[in-house]
Order: C-alpha cells, then sequence, then structure tokens
C-alpha cells in the first residue's frame, strides 16, 4: 500500500493502438528509446491485456475499472450505432476518486469515451488537443498552428495510400498512410507534448495543489499514419519484412475473418503496399517515442522524477498488416488485443524488471486509487498492480494471482455480436457464438495460424479453456454467461 504521506504523483501517457510488439525487446526493429528507458527502470508487463480492442469501450474501462459488459460502453460512442453515447453519472471512476482524495488532476489529448460528458465531468482539468470526445481538432491547435504559418488543413501530403481498389485514390476508401510536409515541432505529437510539459512546470512551480495526476493521450500511431521528416523516411520498406501471419489462409477460421479483408478494403493490398504503410505507422511510433522523450526529461529537469510513478500504455494494438488486415474488428489475435505496459515508480520498481503474470489495461484503474491510498469501488473488475511493482515484478504469493486473462468484443459498424477470449501464456481461446470458435497453442504457434479448436490432441486444453471462459463470465456477473455456459457444456 502506498504511504499516505507522501503519496507520488501519477504521469500516464496513453498511445491509441499501438502494438505490443513495437516496444518488446524481441518484437519489431522499431526505435523506441523512451519507453525502453522506462521498461530497464521500472516493470514491462509481458502478458497485459486490453479487455476489449475498440477505442471507447477500453478507454471506459479505464475509468470505471469494469469490463465492457458493465460500464454498457460496448461499442465507439461517435458512431451512429453507439449502444451508449455516455458512461451513466452514477458509475465510479477513478478519477473522480482521485479527486476526492486531494489529487490534481489533468488532462491533454483524445478523449473518446463519451459524446457529450467531457474529462472535466470526470474530475479532469482539460488542457487541450481535441475536442473533448473524439477526434476533431480543437481551437487552442488550430491556433497553434495558424502563429506557426502551416494552418490545419493547408498542409500538403506526400506518398498518400488509401484503402479500395485504388490506393492512390483518396476520393473513395480510408485514409490510411502518407508522408506530411510540415516540421516536427507542427505535429499533434509534439503539441500534446508540450501542453503535458507546460501542466509539469505549473505543478513544479506549485500553481497547483499536490499530489498530481496528469494524463496525455497521444493521437497515434492510430491510422492514418501521417508523419513529417525525418520520420517519414526513416523505415525503409524495402527492408521490412513479412510478419508469419502475413501467411494466413483463413482455413478453419470464422468467415467474418475473411469478409474483414473487403470490408476493410485491404483484399487487393500486396506486400510493397504494406511495407509502405508499416514504414509510416514504426515512424509514427518513434516520432511519439521521441515526444515522450521530452516529456520525462522535463519531469527530470523540474525536480519531479524521484516522487512521479511514470505509466506508459495503449488502449489496445493494431493489425498494420498482420493477417492481412487493416486496424482492428472481430479477430481476437494478439496484434490488437495484447498492449504494451510499463510502470516506473522510482525508489519501489527494480529496474529491468519483468511480471509474466496476466493483466489487464484496466487494472490500471485500482492501481492509480492505491497508489493514492484509496480503496477501490465495489464496482471494479480492476486489480491493483502495485504488490505486483512492489515485488519486482511478480505477486508475492503466484497462486493468489489468476493465470489468465479474459477480453470481449461485441461488434462494431460491421455489426454488433458477442466474442468472449480468455488467454493463458500457453494457449487462447475465443468464443464465437454465430460461428467456430478458436483455439490457439502461442508456444508453437504464435502467429496464430493453426485453428485447433478441433484437434483431437487438443480435447483436453480446450475442456479446460471453456471452463476459464465459464469462471471468469461468472465472476465478472457477464450477462451472456448463462447462453454461453449452455452452449459450451453441450459443445463436443
Amino acid at each position: 500500500m502506498a504511504d499516505s504521506n507522501s503519496r507520488p504523483n501519477v504521469l500516464f501517457v496513453l498511445t491509441d493502438q499501438e502494438r505490443y510488439d513495437a516496444s518488446a525487446p524481441d518484437g519489431l526493429p522499431v526505435e523506441t528509446q523512451a519507453i525502453d528507458s522506462l521498461s530497464s527502470e521500472g516493470v514491462r508487463f509481458q502478458q497485459a491485456v486490453t479487455p476489449i480492442s475498440i477505442c471507447s469501450s477500453a478507454r471506459a474501462s479505464l475509468l470505471t475499472g469494469q469490463f465492457p459488459h458493465g460500464h454498457g460502453m460496448l461499442n465507439n460512442c461517435h458512431e451512429p450505432d453507439a449502444i451508449r453515447v455516455d458512461l451513466p453519472d452514477e458509475l465510479p471512476t477513478f478519477s473522480e476518486e482521485l479527486v476526492a482524495a486531494g489529487y490534481d488532476l489533468t488532462y491533454t489529448g483524445k478523449w473518446h469515451a463519451g459524446r457529450d460528458r467531457t474529462p472535466a465531468d470526470f474530475g479532469f482539468s482539460y488542457l487541450g488537443g481535441s475536442d473533448t470526445h473524439h477526434d476533431d481538432i480543437d481551437e487552442a491547435f488550430r491556433e497553434y498552428r495558424r502563429e506557426r504559418g502551416t494552418p490545419v488543413g493547408e498542409v500538403a501530403l506526400e506518398e498518400a495510400i488509401y484503402t479500395g481498389e485504388n490506393p492512390r485514390d483518396g476520393d473513395d476508401g480510408t485514409f490510411v498512410a502518407a508522408k506530411s510536409t510540415i516540421d516536427v515541432e507542427e505535429t499533434r505529437a509534439y503539441f500534446l507534448a508540450e501542453r503535458t510539459i507546460d501542466a509539469i512546470e505549473a505543478h513544479a512551480d506549485g500553481d497547483r495543489d499536490g499530489p498530481f495526476f496528469h494524463r496525455t493521450d497521444f493521437y497515434g500511431p492510430h491510422h492514418p499514419y501521417v508523419v513529417p521528416e525525418p520520420y517519414a523516411s526513416m523505415y525503409d520498406p524495402d527492408d521490412i519484412e513479412p510478419p508469419d501471419s502475413y501467411a494466413e489462409t483463413y482455413d478453419g477460421k470464422p468467415q467474418v475473418h475473411e469478409n474483414y479483408l473487403a470490408y476493410r478494403g485491404v483484399a487487393d493490398f500486396d506486400w510493397e503496399l504494406w511495407a509502405e504503410a508499416l514504414a509510416k505507422y514504426w515512424g509514427f511510433i518513434t516520432m511519439i517515442d521521441h515526444q515522450l522523450e521530452r516529456i520525462l526529461a522535463s519531469l527530470e529537469n523540474q525536480g519531479l522524477a524521484e516522487e512521479t510513478v511514470v505509466v506508459h500504455a495503449s488502449d489496445h494494438g493494431d493489425f498494420a498488416g498482420s493477417h492481412r488486415q487493416f486496424n482492428k474488428g472481430p479477430l481476437m489475435y494478439d496484434d490488437t488485443y495484447r498492449i504494451p505496459l510499463q510502470i516506473r515508480w522510482p525508489g519501489v520498481t527494480d529496474g529491468g524488471a519483468t511480471c509474466s503474470v496476466p493483466v489487464h489495461l484496466h487494472d490500471l484503474a485500482a492501481t492509480f486509487l492505491e497508489l493514492a491510498d484509496v480503496p477501490a469501488p465495489d464496482s471494479f473488475d480492476s486489480r491493483s498492480l502495485v504488490p505486483v511493482l512492489e515485488n519486482s515484478g511478480e505477486p508475492a504469493d503466484s497462486d493468489d494471482w489468476r493465470d489468465s486473462a479474459f477480453a470481449q468484443y461485441h461488434g462494431d459498424e460491421f455489426g454488433l455480436y458477442s466474442q468472449r477470449m480468455v488467454r493463458t501464456d500457453r494457449y487462447k481461446y475465443v468464443y464465437n457464438g454465430p460461428d467456430i470458435d478458436e483455439l490457439y497453442d502461442l508456444e508453437a504457434d504464435p502467429a496464430e495460424l493453426q485453428n485447433l479448436i478441433d484437434h483431437p490432441a487438443y480435447v483436453d486444453v480446450r475442456r479446460d479453456m471453456r471452463t476459464r471462459l465459464v469462471e471468469w463470465m461468472d465472476e465478472t456477473a457477464d450477462p451472456n454467461r448463462v447462453w454461453v455456459t449452455d452452449a459450451l457444456e453441450t459443445a463436443s
């Protein structure tokens, strides 16, 4: 338990659609020096997963400490098919609990956890960078760009890629990637870092009562992967090799997997085009990492580093060509469900420690509260990571920690349907109500190419994983537990 007399500040940096393997030591060859420094000075979580791979739902889980079926924001709140556009007023959130405990909360960047209720409704002083609910640009950033002589909307793009039949035609399809002709200082990533540095300096100057909790939500590396030089050409597409999952055939997989190629407009993308897009995605990651480096330097320069817990995570991952897919969807692969998570707590975490037990993104909600010496509300489906941080990255009693993670998906604009997933360090099981279930041996097949759901050698594994899934659904009062339990009990 954190000492209530010396409660730390918290700096929380959330990226948007960043893959786990982008900063993993044995992952992609992407430069992430700032994230790596957090890993080397704190704890890197090897088995962190998002509760759901869609923006609004994951962000709502972060706030409420609940799985999506608990808070009810099952899909993106800005879409016309949104099940819930705002979180209920009565639902406890970690931010409101922190405010009540005397923390000063500031926030900059992407929100996307409500259509009408903004960060200010949850206890944050919002410092700009967005329209406070989705992806539009606020007046503060527009003015910043006007002052620099590069107004938003008046900048040329080069090397643009779009989905659809003609990847160079922006009249039809989704914007995937491009090179921007602006300077790095004119990007929104740089602007959000500036806003964060302003907040850090304000706290250091005593303008705000402490301790503080600051949250920075970067717009990226979510598509469109638009970056200026030097990031646009930092990675040579000719040097980027296809991932093992690019060999996907979709044999024995749910039909929606193959359908998504056409739905996302990438059925005709070849590897040359994917490599060009990935070079921009990787460049985007490095550009954001360099902004994080500036933020961490400010903490140090202002004398706040030793009393501030720094957390980096992502709301979910990005296919970025894996399984030949774009964006995300009803495909519960590690590309979108496994997330980066690094926590540095000076004087507590051992440098370079790793945590191998499964954790969830929304476990951060309970973690933030324990750091502040505040009990988590009973409504939380969230377990504090403080005991893990205090014990070199591993729980003191491994028998007291779950050896699996639970996740779900409820559909998006393609249609609403129900999926559930349970994942251990070795196996993954996915329940697909309207189609074939999935079972993967992550040790033998880390690319998740072979669905083993009907393999005779995995009958016992299948039974065990289904039992784990039912236990998670019961434990979290998942409203589908009755129907899923009946379906699994009658399955062969």
